[in-house]
């Protein structure tokens, strides 16, 4: 295997592996994160908490295994982009810790939308 190939595969894995935890981690854990997700007036949030578990995980997994791997990180994007709003809205937070906390999820959340844009863009050949 070439060096660059082998890089391709530690970047993807890296990447991908970020999603299948927060994927695992919202299943394993509906409840608590649904507790989050009601006090940030998410509709159904032990739904939305479970179908984003899921929506993390298929997204992932059609990039790990490259099957419409360009749609599995539109998938992800789906994901990260109404979260950021949603979920981590600093400019609504008062407590200066909470808002630097909550700023430092949003813009994760952006750049990690960014990266999956410019992933499913590559698989297009852009």
């Amino acid at each position: 295997m070439d060096p660059w190939t082998l890089l391709w595969w530690v970047g993807k894995l890296l990447f991908v592996a970020f999603f299948v935890m927060s994927g695992f981690s919202h299943l394993m854990n509906v409840k608590g994160l649904a507790g989050y997700a009601q006090s940030k007036h998410v509709p159904a949030p032990a739904l939305a908490v479970a179908g984003s578990g899921l929506l993390l995980l298929a997204g992932s997994a059609m990039i790990l295994v490259n099957w419409h791997a360009g749609l599995g990180a539109w998938l992800l994007v789906l994901f990260l982009v109404p979260t950021a709003f949603m979920m981590h809205n600093y400019w609504a937070e008062t407590d200066p810790m909470m808002r630097v906390n909550q700023r430092a999820h949003f813009w994760k959340n952006i750049t990690l939308a960014a990266a999956a844009m410019l992933y499913a863009l590559a698989q297009r050949g852009m």
